[in-house]
């Protein structure tokens, strides 16, 4: 049985997933959740696939109404959630009843957060992915009164004995800091700068209100290229960072064209890029450099927590009758659950 979740209260939210890994081909950006990391683990907790479709709210308050039983999910920055008037909690599976109203209110420390539906959404694609693109003008415009339909409905999940938990996940939650230390490796153009380059290292920078999902514009003492030949536009990849003037620090993110013709004087780790994706204008932001081997181990670290979270998960919805196997409570002793 399908649903619909109506939306009460938009705020600046969209339908995306994790990105148009074929958009770059056909010179379009990979777009898709700028925090990957909170995207996957909200998909995981509510059941789906990491890539499914979901909701990327970002800075402000957002309600909806869901139509029938579902089950959600939200990770992101710290927040305040409610389903139909009750407290609920962050980073774990959530039941929500037919006719009850998912809020949430108070982003803050990072910027976004996303809300992942038990069976996800239908909802068009472009090149494999639903997640918005400025430049074609692909993309779901969230308004107040529209509906998003839903592929399946899923009964509350109660905890029938002495009101314990129900979930105990495990997992490490990232840290949301108004002043983050975020990793890069070198860039391919970093000797264009001269002694300059140190200034990354050694400088504070602000994150500028002009920041968006195309790039960070961050503010500070900025390294100055040393050489005046003109630089070809060749393809950049995400997390690049370059000085585009004498104004300010760019880095690239999601949103990003696929050519740029600045000179690239370092490289933020796909970690760090999710961190990036959680701050806020007026956020003091430092560098600190790191190897290609030591931003490949902590990716792999990220990708194992996300890979046990997934096994759990599978475990306790199977369990809970959610997914395939018996409801736990309907074991026999002689199971050893």
């Amino acid at each position: 049985m399908t649903g619909s979740l109506i939306i009460l209260q938009p705020g600046h939210s969209v339908v995306t997933d994790l990105g148009r890994t074929r958009g770059p081909a056909y010179g379009l950006p990979v777009n898709g959740a700028l925090d990957q990391y909170s995207a996957k683990a909200a998909n995981i907790l509510a059941g789906n696939e990491d890539n499914d479709p979901l909701l990327e709210l970002t800075a402000l308050d957002f309600r909806m109404r869901a139509t029938t039983d579902v089950l959600i999910a939200v990770a992101g920055a710290p927040l305040d959630l409610t389903v139909g008037g009750r407290r609920c909690p962050e980073w774990e599976p959530v039941s929500v009843r037919a006719g009850e109203v998912v809020a949430v209110r108070g982003i803050r420390t990072g910027l976004r957060a996303y809300i992942a539906v038990h069976g996800s959404f239908t909802v068009p694609s472009l090149l494999g992915s639903c997640a918005p693109d400025t430049v074609v003008g692909f993309g779901l415009k969230l308004v107040e009164g529209f509906r998003l339909e839903t592929r399946k409905t899923t009964a509350p999940v109660i905890q029938p004995y002495f009101g314990l938990p129900l979930f105990r996940l495990g997992l490490t939650r990232p840290v949301f800091t108004a002043d983050p230390v975020i990793d890069v490796t070198e860039g391919p153009d970093v000797a264009e700068f001269g002694d300059t380059a140190d200034l990354l290292f050694t400088t504070k920078y602000t994150v500028s209100p002009r920041s968006n999902h195309i790039g960070l514009r961050l503010g500070g003492a900025l390294p100055e290229r040393q050489l005046t030949a003109e630089v070809l536009s060749r393809g950049v990849p995400v997390g690049a960072i370059e000085v585009p003037s004498r104004e300010e620090l760019l880095v690239l993110h999601r949103g990003r064209g696929v050519t740029a013709g600045y000179p690239v004087l370092a490289v933020v780790t796909s970690h760090s890029l999710d961190i990036l994706a959680q701050a806020r204008p007026g956020h003091t932001i430092t560098f600190r450099k790191t190897t290609v081997a030591e931003a490949t181990a902590m990716h792999r670290a990220s990708c194992l927590e996300l890979g046990r979270l997934r096994n759990t998960i599978k475990t306790v919805f199977g369990l809970l009758g959610i997914g395939a196997g018996q409801r736990w409570y309907e074991l026999s002793p002689a199971s050893g659950a």
